[in-house]
């Protein structure tokens, strides 16, 4: 087992930032799947929240690009193979890109159905639409964007946990512990 040194463990902000945005995403996959079988009302207030919180995520998704660029992650846990380094690094880029696409392309797909419309920030204040074309064509392009990286969020989503479990569980390479904060 590799012993891991207080250098080689995220930041407390960086651990905060993955574990909000972490609870930030899937109450978004909740909301939009509670919103499928909800009555009209329901639904748009459950479609607000989840407009509300997509742009959370992206402003999240800015504040955790600048920590990263002002503090490297630590090194990866020595024992990785190659290609599980490799994977890491592919996977966690793709994160980084569908945390950006997947809140502008449902903040692109709100302007342009709502024809200019502001996203409202949980009634504090509203959000300028996105300067893109209106209609339902223009809307229904980005909605199909927003759906599709949604889904591969999800897939990546799922197989980070099943990767950060393997480490901790079957290769016990202390990978885990850099980012679960109650891991010792």
């Amino acid at each position: 087992m590799t012993t891991l040194t207080a250098a080689a463990r995220y930041s407390r902000g960086a651990i905060a930032l993955h574990w909000i945005m972490a609870a930030l995403i899937v109450l978004n996959f909740v909301l939009a799947e509670m919103a499928e079988d909800a009555s009209k009302d329901e639904r748009s207030i459950l479609m607000g929240n989840h407009k509300a919180i997509g742009i959370t995520i992206l402003l999240f998704t800015l504040v955790r690009i600048g920590w990263k660029l002002a503090r490297p992650a630590p090194p990866l846990v020595d024992t990785l193979k190659a290609w599980e380094a490799a994977l890491s690094k592919v996977v966690h880029g793709l994160f980084y890109v569908l945390m950006l696409a997947i809140p502008l392309a449902g903040w692109a797909a709100s302007s342009a159905w709502g024809n200019g419309a502001p996203v409202d920030m949980f009634g504090l204040f509203g959000m300028p639409a996105l300067p893109v074309e209106h209609g339902k064509e223009s809307a229904g392009l980005f909605g199909e964007i927003h759906e599709t990286t949604a889904k591969l969020m999800f897939v990546l989503f799922v197989l980070h946990v099943l990767g950060a479990l393997k480490h901790h569980f079957i290769d016990r390479d202390g990978t885990m512990r850099r980012m679960v904060p109650w891991l010792k």
